[in-house]
């Protein structure tokens, strides 16, 4: 009998890219919140029951960081206890669960790329309920997947990298934060990486390494270089774009408007993933070059 593997968030550029890499390892079941709504417990326990998975992977969550910094509550309970709740769900039914946390847990005051045992202190709203939802799926459940990521962009959905390609087609120049350091990642790869780690659990579920992993690509930029190479990169794809990367200027954090804090530096060092499932990252740049094309091809800007 093939293994059900129940995936939610299917609406995210996460979950659009989930259910294209899980596909050949079972049957793939994707709910969006209009079939499951995490704000609701009774939801997602009538889901798990209905559906019996083998594998629950959570890639729902409120990822807006200055809305989780205005609705604390509401971020709290869709990244911090609805986390939980599925663990334990996953747990009463000896299903493993993958969830995803975020760089946004520390506070950039480490020079060099973060690892996993290094000690969590979010800055923001957002980080401290990301940080609530991987303490509660580890302890709600030994056989779980937490991986940290950062900076994740796509072909679908919302993104940064989406957010400059509009943004590039207008006359005015961009203002774009220069002092934050990170690794855009491309949800192709997360979603690739989670196919890999899912198959090994399926197969060798004895001896399959449970845990917390940092997943990331590869090299670090800030958001104002990230947004130069985006204006760079469109230009030479053919997308429509009017400004060049000499319109966009550099800002500090301090000067740009928002509530909430974010960490000056959120690189996250990869070694434990490569030990335990030997895999590399990819630089950076690989993943921005190859979404821009498949825009290009397709003119997805939505």
């Amino acid at each position: 009998m093939p293994k059900k593997i129940l995936v939610l968030g299917r609406d995210g550029q996460l979950g659009f890219e989930l259910r294209r890499s899980l596909a050949p390892l079972g049957d793939v079941v994707a709910v969006g919140r209009s079939e499951c709504d995490l704000i609701y417990p009774l939801q997602l326990a009538r889901l798990v029951r209905r559906e019996k998975p083998n594998v629950i992977v959570n890639a729902a969550a409120l990822t807006a960081v200055e809305r989780a910094e205005e609705d604390v509550v509401r971020a709290m309970r869709i990244n911090g206890e609805a986390a939980g709740e599925l663990a334990a769900l996953a747990a009463s039914r000896g299903a493993l669960i993958v969830h995803y946390s975020s760089d946004y847990v520390f506070d950039g005051t480490k020079p060099e790329p973060y690892v996993e045992t290094d000690v969590p202190a979010p800055l923001n709203a957002y980080g401290r309920s990301k940080l609530a939802g991987e303490r509660a799926v580890q302890a709600m459940n030994p056989a779980h997947l937490v991986f940290r990521t950062s900076w994740i962009y796509g072909v679908f959905g919302n993104s940064f990298l989406k957010s400059m390609l509009m943004a590039l087609r207008q006359p005015e120049p961009l203002r774009v934060v220069s002092d934050q350091y990170g690794a855009p990642t491309g949800a192709a790869f997360i979603a690739d990486v989670t196919a890999l780690a899912v198959a090994r659990y399926l197969y060798e579920e004895a001896s399959f390494p449970f845990g917390l992993y940092h997943l990331a690509a590869a090299g670090r930029t800030t958001w104002h270089e990230y947004a130069c190479y985006v204006a760079q990169q469109a230009r030479t794809a053919g997308l429509p774009i009017t400004l060049t990367p000499a319109d966009i200027q550099p800002v500090l954090s301090n000067q740009y408007p928002g509530t909430a804090r974010r960490p000056l530096n959120s690189c996250l060092d990869t070694g434990l993933l490569t030990q335990h499932f030997g895999i590399r990252s990819p630089p950076w740049q690989d993943g921005v070059r190859h979404v821009l094309a498949a825009i290009a091809g397709s003119r997805n800007l939505a």
